[in-house]
C-alpha cells in the first residue's frame, strides 16, 4: 500500500520538526511521507516534482504567496482526491471562513493541537481512498465501455454485411438481413454461405442470454454451424453434429436456437432443420402468408445425443423466406403489453411483393413504432431470402 503524502507548506521552521517527531511511528510503517515547503510558491514546486500529493496543509498567513492564493492554485488543478487542510490562528475566522468557501476539506488553528489535526488527516484519508476507489471504478468502467465498443464493431463484422450478397445470382434470389443488440453486444446472429454453385446456406440463431457471455457463445456457435454446414451435410446432420460439439463444450447450460436452410437457387427448394427457433414465415406471391411447421427438435447445445429431424418445403417464384428471433414478436412496449404473432402477420401481409430490405426494414420500424419508448429487451434480428427466377 502506498503511503499518504502530505505536503506542509508554513513559514516557522519548527513545525517541520514537530510534525515528523509526533507522526514517527506513521512515517517508520510507510503509512505518512512528509515533504515541506515554507510558502506558496514552494509549494507549487513541491507539487509539480510530486505529482501524487495527498494532502496539502497549509498555513494562511505567508510571505510571497499566501494560503488562499495556493488555495486556488490547487482548485484549478481539479484533483478531487487532493485535500486541502487550512492552519491559522484561532482570531482569523474570516480567513478560515474563505478557505472552508472555496474547497478546502477542514481547517486547523494555532497553537496546533495535533491530537486533532491527526483525527482530521485521518478523515482526510478517508475521503481520499473513497475518491481513489470510486476513480479506480471510473476508469475501469471506462476501460470496459472501450472494450464493449470494440467487441461490437467486431461482432458486426462477423456478420455477413455486404448485400447483395451473391450478386452472380442476382437475377434469381433476393437477400438481406439486420441484427439489432439489446445491449452493445449480442446474442443473435445470421450468416449465410454458398455451399456450391447451385445452394446456399442459411442461418438464424438466438443464444440464451445477454451481453457479453451470449456473444462469445455466438460466435462459437457460428463458427461451429458454418463450418459443418461447409461439410456438406442435409440441416439435419449439420445440426446433429454441432449439437454434439456444443454440448460437449457448453459452459453455464448455455444453448442456441437455430434455424438452417439450404436453398437450392435452380429449383426453389429449401431443405431446412430447426432447432427449437421460431418458426418461419413463407410470403407467397398470391398474397398469402404461411408459417412453416412448429419444430419438434430441441435447442442445440441443451440435450446430449439427440438426432436431429430435417423437413423441406418450396418457394415458388416471387415467394419470400422471412427469418427472424423473438425479439420482433416478443417486443413490448411501456405497458409491458407484447407485440405479437398476430401483428407481425397483418404487418407481413402489408410488407408482401416488397423487396427483401424493404421487408426487414419495414418490420423493424413496425416494431419500434409499437415500442415506443420502451427500452429493447431483447436483441432483434431479421433475415429474409426471396425467389426471384
Amino acid at each position: 500500500m502506498n503511503p499518504i503524502k502530505i505536503l506542509s507548506v508554513d513559514d516557522e521552521a519548527d513545525l517541520e520538526l514537530l510534525l515528523t517527531q509526533y507522526f514517527r511511528r506513521k512515517i517508520r510503517k510507510g503509512e505518512y511521507e512528509f515533504f515541506f515547503a515554507h510558502n506558496g510558491l514552494e509549494a507549487l514546486t513541491v507539487l509539480l516534482k510530486e505529482k501524487n500529493i495527498d494532502i496539502i496543509l497549509s498555513d494562511i498567513n505567508m510571505p510571497e504567496m499566501d494560503g488562499l492564493t495556493l488555495l486556488t492554485k490547487i482548485n484549478e488543478m481539479q484533483n478531487p482526491a487532493l485535500k486541502c487542510i487550512m492552519v491559522s490562528a484561532y482570531g482569523d475566522m474570516g480567513n478560515i471562513r474563505s478557505a472552508m468557501n472555496n474547497g478546502a476539506f477542514d481547517f486547523a488553528t494555532k497553537p496546533i493541537d495535533l491530537d486533532d489535526l491527526s483525527i482530521t488527516i485521518e478523515k482526510a484519508v478517508e475521503q481520499i481512498n473513497y475518491i481513489k476507489k470510486a476513480q479506480t471504478e471510473h476508469t475501469q468502467l471506462e476501460s470496459l465501455k472501450t472494450d464493449l465498443a470494440v467487441a461490437k464493431e467486431i461482432q458486426q463484422a462477423i456478420l455477413p454485411r455486404i448485400f447483395p450478397p451473391f450478386p452472380e445470382n442476382e437475377e434469381e434470389i433476393d437477400l438481406a438481413a439486420l441484427m439489432v443488440p439489446a445491449k452493445d453486444v449480442g446474442g443473435d446472429f445470421y450468416d449465410f454461405f454458398r455451399i456450391d454453385e447451385n445452394r446456399i446456406g442459411i442461418v438464424m440463431a438466438d443464444v440464451s442470454g445477454k451481453g457479453i457471455p451470449a456473444a462469445i457463445f455466438m460466435a462459437v456457435s457460428r463458427t461451429l454451424i458454418r463450418t459443418v454446414g461447409l461439410q456438406d451435410n442435409t440441416p439435419a446432420k449439420c445440426l446433429t453434429k454441432s449439437n454434439e460439439l456444443l454440448c460437449a463444450e457448453s459452459v453455464d447450460c448455455m444453448f442456441v436456437t437455430v434455424f438452417y436452410g439450404i436453398y437450392h437457387i435452380d429449383t426453389g427448394v429449401l431443405e431446412y432443420c430447426n432447432g427449437g427457433h421460431n418458426s418461419p414465415y413463407i410470403l407467397h406471391a398470391n398474397g398469402d402468408i404461411e408459417m412453416l411447421p412448429l419444430s419438434n427438435n430441441p435447442m442445440v447445445g441443451a440435450v446430449e445425443d439427440i438426432t436431429f429431424q430435417g423437413d423441406q418445403t418450396k418457394l415458388e417464384i416471387g415467394d419470400t423466406l422471412m427469418m427472424y428471433t423473438d425479439g420482433v414478436n416478443e417486443a413490448t412496449n411501456a405497458a409491458l403489453e407484447e407485440y405479437g404473432d398476430d401483428r407481425m402477420e397483418q404487418v407481413l401481409r402489408r410488407l408482401n411483393g416488397k423487396s427483401c430490405k424493404e421487408i426487414i426494414d419495414g418490420q423493424l420500424e413496425s416494431v419500434r413504432e409499437f415500442a415506443m419508448e420502451a427500452e429493447q429487451s431483447d436483441d432483434i434480428t431479421i433475415m429474409a431470402l426471396k425467389r426471384k427466377a
